[in-house]
Formats: structure tokens, C-alpha cells, sequence
């Protein structure tokens, strides 16, 4: 009976017991309703949410005048909301399909924590997790994209993945439970739906049992996935580092790409990008790799990642604090190199602070040739990402201190210095 395996298998899956209130995600197709269908019966105890997309003109009042009835048949507590799908959609920039998910996902869990449910349940099926598994693997997945839908996400619950649609509708059949069908299902419009009605027919022509088969293969995997994730946790303590990936360090680990594509991957790079970035591990400095929000900078001993927001930063990420006073001979120069202490008669042009640029020189306190800035940092072995992020004090055209590490030797202090001028870094 379907009731007993779904109640076997919220208990296996340890997703909610018998003293927990579930909310359930309700839209009136034979999903959801089964789902309350099964677990009202059970005796858990329910309260059901329904959202009114409005993106189906009188079919979508339907689908709500529907829920209300059938939870008045249960006395069951329903939770309705109305959403301005299309609105939201253009001014987030993204597709209705998304809009609709963040909609509904972000109300239920604020319904959630106010009607106080211990967990939200949705009515994702067997095949569902079956149709995930192939849109990733025709986008592009790592191995947790092959796991299909899993049975717990936070406070996300699937209590139906242990059964699939056609035993649903029996079930719902069975029990002469009327639901509503949403038309848009039926339409051949987007990927998921493609997959639905044209590739999973298809595939069953080859193999009827390909659903079974598919499911079978995504357990399977979950034990697989643990051990390679418990592999990929101990691999990244080992090459990640306070100045980022140790290229050393991936390069004894036996899966390198495999390492990089978990660590870079959340992060917005894509497969491409991330084989582009393993066959760089061998290449001279100096290649860059771009995503929306990060950058990665292949440099001598590392591969550096940052923020991209963070290099284009117009302002120092710190202030200087100006302060002049009289020469004496018992003045104290500070060693710091957050400190920089310059002749007052010789810093005699209009001050400034700028990022350094190419063609840059100046002379290194203590020398008298001058050196470009470029070569200066080389020699100190800065990485690229810190070559970027060096700013300079400049007096007129010339740069009297390289900021943080060496002052220019033509505005130094010596025996005719009357006054001096000092900059602290904070």
C-alpha cells in the first residue's frame, strides 16, 4: 500500500515524526494532492500553503477555489498568498520560472516559521528526480548533480521519492480523489518538459526500465558521492591556503581537475573555464580566469582568488594620517614600514595617492638610480594580485613612497632638514 511505503520511508529518512507539524506546499495538482492526502491520513499533522501565480488567467483562480474545498474536506488550514509573477520576474532579471520559485520558496518558509511548522513538504515524485537527473547531465554536472532530487534540504522535505506519477494517479484513483491538471504540463515549452513528454518516451523504447534503472544508479551514486566528498573535504585542507591554491599541492593529489572543479565551480566557473584553468597548472604566471563574481590569477606558487569587485576599488583600503613637526637631532625615524617620514622642504608639490601603473620608476631609499616599480616588486616576489593592489604616494609627478614598503631616497631626511613630514598608515 502507498501509504505505508511513504510513511516507511519519512521514517527511514528520518525527514519528521508523529509530534511535528508539516506544511504543506499544496497547488492542487495530483501531486500535492496526494501528498496531503497520504499524510493527513497517517495522522501527521498538517496545515497546507497555496500560492496564486496568476500566470494562468482563470485556471490559475481555479486551481486556488480547488484547494480551498479540498482543505475544507479535511478541515485542514490553508494559507493563501497572491503573487505578481510577471512583475517580479522583470524586475529581478530573471526567467518566470525562477521568479516563481524564490516566490514561493521565500513565503513558505516565512508561513512556515509563523503558523510554527517543523518542516515544509513538497510533492517531488520519483520521476521528477529522474527528469533532474537527465537536465544535468545534458547541462553539465559534477557527481552531485547526479544524485537527482534528494529527500531533505534544510527544512525542504520530499516525502514522496519512493514512489513514482503512475502510482500516484492509482493511489489518487483509488480513493476517488479529484485534482486539477495544470495546462501548461502538457505544453512541449520548456527543458524539463522536453525531457517529460519527448525524451524519457523515447528512452523507454530502448529500456523500459530506464526509470528504475536511473533511480537505482542515483542511489548508487549517494554512496559514491559520500566517499568522494569526504575525499574532496581532506583534499582542499591540504591546497587551499591563506594566499590561495597551493599549485604544489593539487598536483600530488591523484584527481587535480576533479579537486578544482568542486572548489571553483559553486563559485560561477564553468566546466570550460575550469579545464582551461587545470591545463594552465604547468604555464608561465601571469593568465587570468574570470567569472561573474571571481577572478583567478594563475602566479609562480598559487592559483590567487578574489572578489572581482575588490580589484577595481578606486579608493585605498586604507587612510594616511599627515602630521609635520620641527627636525631635532634626537628625532627617531620609525621602522615600520606602515610609516614613512619625508623633508618637509622637499615634499613641495601637490600630494596625491594613486594605484601604481606600468612605466612607473623611483628611487629606493639608499640608492641613487632610479628603479621601475615593476621590477621593484618582482624582486620582492609580490604575486600579481598584490602588484594590483599596490598604491603610491606621489608629490607632483614623482612618487615619494612606494606605500607600505620603501619611501623614494630623494625626499629623505639628511643634515639640512628642518621640518619633517610624516604619513601613518590606518
Amino acid at each position: 500500500m502507498i501509504q505505508h511505503r511513504v510513511t516507511q520511508y519519512i521514517e527511514k529518512e528520518g525527514l519528521f515524526s508523529s509530534e511535528n507539524k508539516i506544511l504543506v506546499a499544496l497547488s492542487g495538482g495530483a501531486d500535492s494532492v496526494a501528498l496531503l492526502c497520504i499524510l493527513h491520513t497517517a495522522g501527521y499533522r498538517c496545515e497546507a500553503a497555496h500560492c496564486n501565480f496568476h500566470l494562468r488567467g482563470e485556471e490559475s483562480n481555479r486551481d486556488e477555489q480547488f484547494v480551498r474545498q479540498l482543505c475544507e474536506k479535511y478541515k485542514i488550514n490553508l494559507h493563501t498568498i497572491d503573487f505578481d509573477t510577471t512583475r517580479y520576474a522583470t524586475e529581478k532579471h530573471i526567467s518566470i520560472e525562477m521568479a516563481a520559485r524564490e516566490l514561493r520558496y521565500n513565503w513558505f518558509e516565512k508561513t512556515r516559521k509563523n503558523c510554527q511548522a517543523d518542516v515544509i513538504a513538497v510533492a517531488h515524485h520519483q520521476d521528477d528526480s529522474v527528469e533532474t537527473i537527465l537536465l544535468n547531465l545534458i547541462r553539465g554536472t559534477g557527481i552531485t548533480g547526479l544524485l537527482g532530487i534528494r529527500p531533505r534540504n534544510g527544512v525542504v522535505v520530499r516525502p514522496l521519492l519512493c514512489i513514482n506519477r503512475e502510482e500516484i494517479i492509482h493511489y489518487l484513483q483509488s480513493i476517488q480523489q479529484e485534482y486539477v491538471t495544470d495546462s501548461t504540463n502538457l505544453e512541449d515549452e520548456y527543458t524539463r518538459n522536453k525531457i517529460r513528454l519527448n525524451l524519457l518516451p523515447l528512452m523507454q523504447t530502448i529500456n523500459p526500465s530506464v526509470k528504475n534503472n536511473l533511480i537505482e544508479t542515483s542511489n548508487y551514486l549517494n554512496d559514491v558521492a559520500t566517499l568522494y566528498n569526504k575525499y574532496i573535504e581532506e583534499a582542499k585542507t591540504k591546497i587551499i591556503t591563506a594566499e590561495g591554491i597551493r599549485i604544489s599541492s593539487l598536483l600530488k593529489e591523484p584527481a587535480p581537475e576533479a579537486i578544482l572543479f568542486e572548489v571553483l565551480h559553486p563559485l560561477g566557473f564553468n566546466s570550460t573555464q575550469i579545464k582551461d584553468i587545470a591545463s594552465s597548472l604547468h604555464s608561465q604566471p601571469g593568465k587570468q580566469f574570470c567569472c561573474k563574481e571571481w577572478r583567478i590569477i594563475k602566479d609562480r606558487e598559487f592559483l590567487l582568488l578574489e572578489a572581482v569587485q575588490s580589484v577595481s576599488k578606486a579608493t585605498p583600503p586604507f587612510q594616511l594620517i599627515r602630521e609635520e613637526q620641527e627636525y631635532t637631532s634626537d628625532f627617531q625615524i620609525p621602522q615600520e614600514k606602515q610609516t614613512a617620514c619625508f623633508d618637509a622642504d622637499k615634499l613641495n608639490e601637490e600630494i596625491c595617492c594613486r594605484k601604481w601603473q606600468t612605466g612607473d620608476t623611483f628611487v629606493p631609499f639608499g640608492m641613487k638610480g632610479k628603479k621601475k616599480i615593476s621590477d621593484y616588486l618582482t624582486d620582492r616576489k609580490f604575486s600579481i594580485s598584490q602588484k594590483e593592489r599596490q598604491w603610491v604616494l606621489c608629490c607632483g609627478e614623482r612618487i615619494a613612497w612606494l606605500i607600505g614598503e620603501r619611501t623614494d631616497n630623494r625626499f629623505r631626511i639628511d643634515e639640512t632638514t628642518k621640518r619633517v613630514i610624516i604619513y601613518r598608515m590606518v
